[in-house]
């Protein structure tokens, strides 16, 4: 179970990783529709799907000459029952989680900037 978990939250660390989800919730999508908006390659997001994938967070599928992507909503469900143990995280914002641990750790991209 933690490394089912471990996998999940590295997934969810990644910003671009995120917004492919939230893209997700709306419908299934052709790869070359998710890569669509992001100002990467094609390749860069396909790496990104691969992890996703591996953390069991989407499927992909080939239909006809396409790869289509679909989220796997129950594949968070571990991980939010884990936080919701902890009582304070009743709605997890995960963008505020990481702008937390990266002040707390000393890295806060934010405070860099106004540097």
């Amino acid at each position: 179970m933690t490394s089912e978990l471990d996998t999940v939250f590295a997934a969810l660390a990644d910003p671009t990783r995120r917004s492919i989800l939230t893209m997700l919730l709306e419908d299934d999508m052709a790869v070359t529709d998710v890569a669509e908006p992001f100002e990467m390659s094609l390749a860069a997001i396909s790496k990104h799907l691969t992890i996703l994938t591996r953390a069991g967070l989407i499927a992909q599928e080939k239909r006809g000459r396409v790869k289509w992507c679909k989220l796997q909503p129950d594949a968070m469900r571990a991980a939010s029952v884990w936080m919701q143990g902890f009582g304070q995280f009743e709605p997890v914002n995960l963008d505020a989680f990481e702008r937390f641990l990266a002040s707390e750790l000393g890295n806060d991209p934010a405070a860099e900037a106004g540097s």
